[in-house]
């Protein structure tokens, strides 16, 4: 390959180098500092997990409960923050709140200084690690309150990080098999390679700007539909489908017409996306304990059945957006929130990645290829036509 010829999306081009994840493609196989993300899935938590993809490897109980116990202690947040929110309209969508909500955080967190090496540099970097993962959840549940118009609920100490996110939105004792689901749920979605939100989170993180604001481009690029809010439009594409015997009509219709049918495919995989196996194997398992598997439901599984027929020769097959959406839509949880619990999961990923740039950074300066007209000589305006 050229140094001069051009890729779109950049895709197949190594950005950097990374000992946190890897996918292979062909197998359908994601793994987490070499563990397998269905193992960790079932028996690991969002805490361990996170702890795991920070530092490299899976935490001794004393470690795990020492930042578990730091994680609860730092889920409040500044009550400037809060009237900041109160002031954004309520129609401004969770993800917007969260990518300005979180870049705000560097008012309270400053400090670029503290990212060129030394202990200082060390202690700061972890310190503000645990605050930005802590207070994500914290946001997205205070504004499900606020954009309605309600005080939002303050957090406990004596509860999970999922727990406490469920807690956050209704006021209610957790559910345990909704929280373990949710938690699930986050460790699925914590971390996936080199997507275009941690791409994001590299250029960023490069020029040594504030972790806030990393974080806070990160977020602006899960927003798109491309990338994180895939989720909320396969429930939306449920809905409009509205009926099983609906689904092969609709499909072959989108098909025809060279639509897309929201999450189908996976640019890194050829086979079926492992978390979409594993959500899909927990929804079965915990709908049918609660009160049966919903109509929601049972249209995604006829939609992954048509798409498999007719897309699966192509290796297009359902990704993890496509049944995240419809657990959390079971959970309760508006569609319009689907992304920023994304964004509360991928936190993990992103904070990984940023600190593994920073210990052998280097800017991220690409090339282009140009374009554009050759040599010109400017016109004045009188003398132009």
């Amino acid at each position: 390959m050229s140094c001069k010829e051009y890729i779109p999306g950049l895709a197949g081009v190594p950005a950097t180098k990374s000992a946190i994840s890897c996918i292979d493609g062909e197998k359908g196989i994601l793994t987490y500092r070499g563990y397998d993300i269905a193992d960790l899935a079932e028996n690991s938590t969002f805490e361990e997990t996170t702890l795991l993809l920070l530092y490299g490897e899976l935490p001794n109980r004393a470690e795990l409960e020492a930042f578990d116990q730091q994680m609860r202690e730092n889920r409040r947040v500044k009550y400037n923050l809060r009237e900041l929110m109160k002031n954004l309209p309520h129609t401004t969508h969770p993800m917007h709140m969260l990518q300005t909500a979180v870049a705000s955080l560097a008012s309270f967190y400053p400090s670029t200084e503290y990212l060129e090496g030394g202990e200082e540099s060390r202690d700061y970097i972890n310190e503000v690690t645990i605050k930005i993962i802590a207070h994500m959840a914290t946001l997205v549940a205070m504004w499900e309150h606020l954009r309605h118009g309600y005080d939002p609920i303050e957090p406990r100490k004596d509860l999970t990080y999922a727990e406490n996110f469920l807690y956050m939105l209704n006021g209610e004792e957790p559910d345990p098999e909704w929280a373990r689901l949710l938690d699930a749920c986050l460790v699925l979605h914590a971390e996936h390679t080199i997507n275009a939100s941690t791409f994001t989170t590299l250029v960023v993180g490069s020029t040594l700007a504030n972790p806030c604001s990393v974080m806070s481009a990160a977020i602006g690029a899960l927003s798109g539909p491309l990338h994180g809010g895939a989720n909320q439009k396969v429930i939306e594409m449920l809905d409009e489908i509205g009926d099983v015997k609906n689904v092969r009509p609709y499909i072959e219709k989108r098909l025809k017409n060279k639509q897309v049918i929201w999450g189908m495919g996976h640019r890194e995989y050829k086979t079926k996306d492992p978390r979409a196996t594993i959500l899909q194997k927990l929804a079965e398992e915990v709908l049918r304990d609660k009160a049966g598997l919903s109509k929601t439901f049972e249209i995604a599984r006829e939609v992954g059945r048509v798409c498999e027929e007719y897309l699966g020769p192509k290796g297009v097959y359902p990704n993890v957006d496509f049944y995240s959406g419809i657990l959390y839509r079971e959970m309760g949880f508006d569609p319009l929130m689907f992304t920023s619990i994304f964004a509360v999961a991928r936190t993990a990923g992103w904070m990984a990645h940023w600190r593994e740039q920073l210990q052998n950074n280097k800017i991220f300066r690409p090339t282009q290829i140009y374009t554009g007209p050759g040599p010109r000589c400017y016109i004045p305006l009188e003398q132009r036509g």
